[in-house]
């Protein structure tokens, strides 16, 4: 299976596993301007060069011998799941992509006809996200209409696949404390270019693809959609510290057990 969504800089200096929505954008980033002193110039995620990636089959076995060796700083990055499933819906859902399209093409008629969610106008953010939460706990119990998409599928299952696969992590942040938790990441370590993380600027592709949020957090989740998101994010709430009581708290309420998430997502 290898290490699918891995990335590494060049330099291998740094190896990073991806977590949709979760700062990879900025992330990325840094990694390419700590090879080159520069930015890439678009979507990181669209660089075929400059950065491996396991999606490159040149970089594969560089990944691969990396890895297997633990040569290379290990991180990835974690965000609310509360904050995470939101924004998925309101870029994924509502927003029309880089190519000027909707996402997947026929998903979003599919949940217009299935689900009874409204994306265009005026819509009710609320009623819509809720509808859409179902959806998500479909794909992710039953795979039902379809399987679960990267982008709210659960982050320890991003991140376990890279334990199973032999890697280990040397770093697990929170995208909440950014610059605090991407300084730990890189203290200590010789990168061909310094970063500086006050002066980088914040990535986010997917900002202005769809609507403003136009309520608080805590306003699109009621009884039932925090039953929805237990179901669904239970174990990522335990295992990176995140406060499931309170959807209006987005702020982690502590530190990332490495042992216990190796333990517990190695299995």
């Amino acid at each position: 299976m290898g290490f699918p969504g891995t990335w590494m800089t060049e330099s291998e200096s740094l190896v990073y596993r991806v977590v949709p929505k979760c700062a990879c954008s900025t992330i990325g980033q840094i990694m390419y301007y700590s090879d080159h002193g520069e930015f890439f110039d678009g979507d990181i995620h669209d660089a075929e060069g400059g950065i491996h990636k396991w999606a490159i089959p040149e970089s594969q076995p560089l990944i691969e011998g990396n890895v297997a060796g633990h040569k290379s700083r290990t991180f990835t990055c974690v965000r609310n799941p509360y904050t995470r499933i939101l924004s998925s819906f309101f870029d994924k859902i509502c927003g029309i992509q880089r190519n000027g399209k909707r996402y997947r093409g026929n998903l979003v008629p599919l949940l217009m006809q299935k689900y009874g969610i409204e994306v265009d106008g005026e819509f009710d953010q609320v009623k819509s996200f809720r509808r859409f939460l179902l959806f998500s706990r479909d794909t992710i119990k039953w795979r039902k209409p379809m399987d679960p998409d990267i982008h709210w599928s659960a982050m320890s299952g991003h991140i376990s696949t890279f334990i199973l696969n032999g890697g280990q992590y040397d770093n697990i942040f929170h995208t909440e404390v950014f610059n605090d938790g991407m300084q730990s990441v890189l203290k200590g370590i010789e990168t061909p270019h310094k970063i500086d993380l006050d002066e980088i600027p914040r990535f986010n592709e997917s900002e202005g693809h769809g609507p403003k949020r136009a309520h608080p957090v805590e306003d699109f989740f009621d009884d039932l959609s925090m039953h929805l998101v237990r179901e669904m994010y239970k174990r990522d709430f335990d295992l990176f510290k995140y406060d499931f009581d309170n959807p209006a708290n987005k702020m982690p309420v502590g530190d990332v057990d490495l042992d216990e998430v190796h333990a517990k997502l190695g299995d």
